[in-house]
């Protein structure tokens, strides 16, 4: 049995993900990478290889059977499951009235299903406790137009983590939720590709920030990093903002 410890980081292929990946093996964490993207998480997990323990799964967080048997790799393959990074995630645009049933399901479905049978089963293999982060958004607290189903989503999550935390609190599972504003991610380049001035886009964005700029998956998995440390034994239940102080200036 291995002494260090294990993180399962969902939608770990680019993005967050990949960041919070990178950043858990800089300090010496084996990480398994899930996403529905097989081929570039068999990449990243090659390239995180070269200075600590990654392997790749490919799965869709939203099928039972995907998520139960990605857990049980990881146990399998890298000997425990101490973390578990619930990030994976998608975007789809609409008010309620423009949405179909399909699309509020399949969001619903990534975003939402996904935390809970992420938890259900990394839970059931966490020995002597351990801690889960929810990466959900400051969607989950203000909204913009046509995120009807997202915002929903990410607010659920917010309630999924007190709900986790006060449940499993006793077994010494910790479950805290990260809150990201404008991250500079992939996510953004189907919005950004239909934009006149994609630079003057950006840097409009970035003036929106009391901090001056977006934010980069860096800052979120430092975060993340933080939420499953010793250093934040005594905290569960919460959610961290970051967001470089765009919510506080209304935006």
């Amino acid at each position: 049995m291995p002494t260090e410890k294990v993180a399962l980081v969902t939608g770990a292929a680019s993005g967050i993900g990949a960041g919070i990946a990178q950043r858990l093996i800089e300090a010496g964490i084996s990480v398994a990478l899930v996403d529905i993207n097989g081929p570039e998480a068999r990449a990243l997990a090659g390239k995180l290889r070269a200075t600590g323990r990654a392997i790749a799964i490919e799965a869709d967080v939203s099928i039972e059977e995907q998520v139960r048997s990605s857990v049980e790799q990881t146990v399998r393959e890298l000997g425990a499951l101490d973390y578990l990074i619930n990030n994976a995630g998608i975007e789809v645009s609409g008010s309620v009235a423009d949405l179909s049933s399909g699309q509020w399901d399949r969001q619903m479905g990534v975003n939402l299903r996904g935390v809970f049978l992420c938890s259900k089963y990394a839970i059931a293999q966490m020995r002597g406790g351990g801690a889960i982060v929810n990466i959900s958004s400051v969607h989950a607290m203000v909204s913009w137009p046509q995120c009807a189903a997202y915002d929903a989503s990410k607010a659920g999550m917010m309630g999924l983590t007190r709900a986790m935390a006060l449940d499993h609190g006793p077994q010494g599972v910790r479950v805290n939720a990260i809150c990201p504003g404008y991250i500079e991610t992939p996510i953004w380049e189907p919005w950004l590709s239909q934009v006149d001035d994609r630079e003057e886009t950006l840097r409009a964005i970035a003036k929106t920030h009391p901090l001056g700029r977006v934010g980069r998956p860096r800052d979120v998995a430092e975060a993340a990093l933080f939420l499953i440390s010793d250093a934040a034994s005594f905290i569960t239940g919460a959610s961290l903002v970051v967001d470089g102080g765009i919510t506080i200036a209304g935006h």
